[in-house]
């Protein structure tokens, strides 16, 4: 039997078992169901407001299920980072192909989790939400290859970043470009509403591509008047979001094979005895 496929297989099991358990734990579930609550709150308050013809929470609810998939990198990161942290990364190191298996079980674990997320906020926001395009077949086409390429654009670098950040306190350090990518990349407002600078530099980031194509999927035609160029532009969206994708996984496994040659008990030991002397 081949061992990679073996160590495929069982990533393949472990993400599922983790993905079910997540639903089984009140942790876990607030966390699933916090974020897309806030959000229908927020769409909410935004129901009366407008940009031209178009109601704001109609263009802003497709751009947040974007935004919602462009932070599966984040989750990743964190997901890496905590298990580096208590030794889960060592242990998968010390057995054959025990990486592979873990990158795919978690790789599962997380997309998983934000196909569930997204759903949780979809579906009770498309009786909040008006205006939406939802029974063309089309449209769910659209929404399904954008979120699948989004998945593999922004989870290997989601894995290249738990690789850099030695610690779960550390993740803080991603909170505010993240925030900043989102602030302009025209999820709760236009992007044709900021300066063209900021347009340019929006457009280098998964996160406008994502809101993008998931606005072309739900949105009548009509609306992509407000888009730059009055277009949905599919094949730009596939060519940035594919460039990040080749990058992320060129990188990511050189990444990934560095951290993991340098992780050891003592590096263990040696962090938990930092952050017992932090919490001292």
């Amino acid at each position: 039997m081949n061992p990679t496929a073996t160590a495929w297989r069982a990533g393949w099991s472990r993400g599922l078992i983790e993905l079910r358990q997540s639903f089984t734990n009140g942790a876990d579930l607030f966390n699933h169901f916090f974020w897309p609550v806030v959000m229908l709150i927020t769409l909410f308050f935004m129901r009366n407001a407008s940009f031209g013809p178009f109601a704001l929470a109609t263009l802003a609810l497709p751009s947040i299920l974007g935004m919602n998939a462009a932070m599966a990198m984040a989750s990743m990161s964190q997901h890496l980072t905590a298990d580096r942290e208590d030794g889960t990364l060592l242990r998968a190191k010390s057995t054959p192909n025990g990486m592979v298996g873990y990158l795919v079980g978690k790789t599962v674990y997380v997309a998983g989790g934000l196909v569930a997320d997204l759903a949780i906020l979809l579906v009770p926001g498309l009786f909040l939400v008006s205006g939406l395009v939802t029974g063309d077949l089309g449209s769910w086409v659209t929404l399904i290859w954008v979120l699948a390429l989004g998945l593999v654009a922004t989870l290997p670098l989601g894995a290249i970043l738990g690789s850099v950040f030695v610690s779960v306190r550390s993740q803080g350090l991603l909170t505010l470009p993240i925030l900043g990518m989102i602030a302009i990349s025209g999820i709760f407002y236009p992007v044709t509403a900021l300066p063209e600078w900021l347009q340019w530099l929006a457009q280098t980031f998964p996160i406008y591509w994502l809101g993008l194509g998931m606005r072309s999927a739900l949105l009548p035609e009509s609306a992509v008047a407000v888009e730059i160029g009055e277009s949905w532009r599919h094949l730009e969206t596939v060519a940035v979001l594919g460039a990040w994708a080749v990058l992320g996984l060129l990188l990511a496994p050189v990444v990934l094979r560095r951290m993991a040659r340098r992780e050891s008990g003592s590096r263990i030991a040696e962090r938990r005895e930092k952050a017992l002397q932090r919490l001292g």
